[in-house]
């Protein structure tokens, strides 16, 4: 079957068969009725599988899937209120289409029998619909499953079905509700990085951003890159220690404060870092923060780059990968003062400056920081040259030399890169 995108961009599951462990819960539905704990065991089981779901998409189609399988229907179709979603169990995108022009009171008012209505009459036929059987997900919607012949659940079934949505709808609006907190704190961090990097004379860049889950980060990622007089180009990448909008919100403040720094004393890295680390220890004496900052003159291909406990950037040149050691240097705010050494260089044509933050670093070797650092130097020094000759491909082959696709899934660290091209 076709898969029909939904509102939340779901896959709508194929059989009932697919459930969220991945067994069939057939056995569950044949349970001796004689037995006094087994329809309370069912209603475990299944609620303890629900309750389990990795994420929203998991619970949704696995809602659907598993409670067709409990009343023996093949076919149903989920319908939340907010956000609003329609989501089909073995149903093609022009079936489940078809569904969607009855009117959702036609379709509830004839569960627990044949469909009636005139549209519903109509499109049951054409779907080969003999009956269909509803339950509601409290305020959140209504689940409703179809059967190809006038048939009905048994007493007992539409018993634990009752419960099963009950218990479901209560794990769903806590589903829900994380869902919409996850998606107000990733707009919010798409919203604190740069809407589009700047366009200067004898650079070109690139720069990738992929966002760890909600609950999964440990800090919160940035990436800028700013014009200055006279042509010149502040370049940065950090992280802000902590999780969840509160950090994403340190960052945005952070990242805005530097770009402040980088105007009024760009050429000098230690200098802006300094500055950062004091507003840090003024204003959020509780948390830590890295960055890497590099004050690049382009038309001589000269940089200045400083560190605070980053991991250092590569430069890529046509002879292979280095690190430029900015020395090691502790995080913003976690000594009484915070001071390194800066380090100056100069590039070649072509040569590529590679920044980014180690959940990147972390991603490449589960073994190690270390061995992640080694496995991203490597992947660098053996791009093809076409592609370093454009940074924007350039980061995409990084990203799947070292996770394995150019367009990876969120993990347990944000993945930061930003790459500069010398002309």
């Amino acid at each position: 079957m076709a898969e029909h995108p939904t509102t939340l961009g779901l896959p709508a599951p194929t059989s009932p068969a697919e459930t969220i462990s991945g067994e069939p819960i057939a056995a569950l539905r044949e349970r001796s009725a004689d037995d006094p704990l087994a329809d309370l065991t069912t209603l475990y089981d299944l609620t303890d599988r629900l309750s389990g779901a990795p994420d929203l998409e998991a619970a949704l189609t696995g809602l659907l899937a598993d409670g067709a399988a409990l009343i023996g229907a093949r076919r149903g179709m989920l319908l939340l209120t907010q956000p609003s979603t329609t989501l089909g169990l073995g149903l093609d995108r022009s079936a489940l289409g078809a569904l969607e022009t009855v009117p959702a009171a036609q379709i509830l008012r004839a569960a627990g029998g044949e469909p009636t209505g005139d549209r519903f009459r109509e499109v049951a036929l054409q779907l080969g619909i003999g009956a269909s059987y509803a339950q509601p997900l409290a305020d959140l919607g209504s689940v409703v499953w179809f059967y190809d012949t006038p048939t009905q659940p048994s007493e007992r079934e539409q018993r634990l079905a009752g419960l099963y949505c009950a218990s479901a709808a209560r794990l769903l609006a806590k589903e829900l509700e994380r869902d919409r907190l996850r998606r107000t704190a990733d707009a919010l961090r798409r919203g604190l990085l740069p809407g589009a990097l700047p366009r200067v004379g004898g650079m070109q860049l690139a720069a990738r951003c992929v966002a760890a889950g909600l609950e999964n980060a440990g800090g919160c990622d940035w990436y800028d890159a700013i014009s200055l007089p006279e042509g010149a180009l502040a370049l940065s990448v950090g992280s802000v220690t902590g999780g969840g909008a509160d950090s994403a919100a340190a960052m945005g403040r952070l990242r805005a404060a530097l770009r402040a720094y980088a105007v009024l004393e760009g050429e000098d890295p230690v200098a802006v870092l300094g500055d950062l680390e004091l507003l840090l220890k003024s204003t959020e004496p509780a948390r830590t923060a890295t960055a890497l900052y590099a004050f690049v003159e382009p038309s001589a291909r000269r940089l200045s780059l400083a560190g605070a406990g980053q991991c250092p950037p590569l430069l890529v040149t046509s002879f292979g990968a280095s690190f430029v050691e900015t020395s090691l240097s502790a995080p913003l705010g976690m000594l009484s003062c915070w001071e390194a050494p800066g380090v100056e260089l100069r590039a070649d044509r072509g040569d590529v400056l590679l920044l980014y933050t180690d959940g990147l670093a972390r991603r490449c070797g589960e073994e190690s920081l270390h061995a992640g650092q080694t496995r991203l130097r490597a992947a660098a020094a053996e791009a093809p040259r076409d592609v370093r000759q454009d940074p924007e491909r350039f980061c995409a082959y990084l990203l799947d030399a070292c996770l394995g696709s150019s367009e990876p899934l969120p993990g347990a660290d944000d993945v930061v890169l930003l790459a500069a091209r010398f002309d």
